[in-house]
């Protein structure tokens, strides 16, 4: 069971301050509670029903303090609008050297999560490991993004940087989404290793970033009528186009 402190104490991590400043993230629901135990990551706390703990307990390691909780503690501190079972805090992954690959993503002031949370899932799906962020892009730890990963946060290693300058001296083709480019159709695909760039939901690419760009490139308006697409969507053809 759980003190009543300890679940103060733990409630407090549903602002997204506390876990940016204790390096940790959660994690809600027993699809993603599944990944994150085969995910290897240090699991700090699991707060759950005891139908959960009973059927996964072979599984927990000896060094997590697990609490059983009731629906309603549950509901104390969980985010989500249908608390799912089980609540977990987990250690960030440490950023490595990154994973090699046809293709890097970049994202550029991207600020909605579940968009951020979509791309990486999208990623994942094509087996791109590496993506590269604006110091000004939201983070891949909100607890929004998490959740849009459906467990590809355990699987991708996102970095943030000064973005213009690592497009200028990454020394590889950089495609980048613009209205302003060329049609799918036009453009070759990369023979080698590239980056695809992702601008601001609104706003698009940056000009500084922009300037690093050797490949503008646009997905035709078919239809004539939709003003835009969603940031994400954009990105998930752009991939699939590059790749295959």
């Amino acid at each position: 069971m759980i003190s009543k402190n300890m679940l103060k104490e733990l409630a407090a991590y549903r602002m997204q301050k506390r876990c940016d400043e204790d390096g940790v993230f959660v994690v809600e629901g027993v699809k993603m509670a599944s990944e994150a135990l085969k995910s290897g990551l240090p699991i700090r706390v699991i707060c759950a029903t005891s139908e959960w703990l009973a059927s996964n307990a072979d599984q927990i390691g000896s060094s997590t303090s697990c609490y059983e909780v009731s629906a309603s503690e549950l509901e104390r501190l969980s985010a989500m609008h249908s608390p799912n079972h089980v609540w977990m805090l987990l250690q960030r992954k440490t950023v490595v050297a990154p994973h090699r690959s046809a293709l890097t993503l970049a994202l550029d002031r991207l600020q909605d999560p579940g968009n951020m949370g979509t791309i990486m899932r999208t990623a994942d799906w094509y087996g791109i490991r590496h993506i590269v962020c604006s110091q000004d892009t939201v983070g891949c730890y909100n607890a929004k993004t998490v959740q849009a990963t459906m467990g590809a946060v355990f699987r991708t290693q996102v970095e943030y940087v000064d973005l213009p300058q690592w497009l200028q001296h990454c020394h590889i083709p950089v495609y980048g989404a613009s209205l302003h480019g060329k049609p799918l159709s036009e453009v070759s695909k990369p023979t080698h290793e590239a980056v695809l760039l992702i601008g601001n939901e609104s706003r698009g690419i940056s000009p500084e970033a922009m300037n690093a760009v050797t490949y503008p490139i646009l997905i035709p308006n078919m239809g004539g009528t939709a003003e835009s697409l969603n940031a994400s969507v954009a990105a998930g053809i752009l991939i699939n186009h590059l790749l295959n």
